[in-house]
């Protein structure tokens, strides 16, 4: 179980990382956006991407990874 939580958290500091190293420019721009945001649309971004990810980790959890 703990190896999962490694890997997932590995992973997503992988594609952060690769985000500030690769778009800086770009990043800045989607803050921007975000702060432009009400804080109940931040709240459904939210909580759809918590929905993509569970959604994500059930179907690999499926395919048996």
């Amino acid at each position: 179980m703990l190896a999962w939580i490694a890997l997932g958290l590995g992973l997503v500091l992988v594609i952060e990382g690769l985000v500030f190293a690769l778009a800086p420019s770009r990043l800045d721009e989607i803050v921007e956006i975000m702060a432009k945001l009400t804080r109940e649309q931040r709240r459904a971004i939210g909580l759809v991407a918590v929905a993509i990810g569970v959604g994500l980790v059930w179907l690999a959890r499926g395919m048996g990874i």
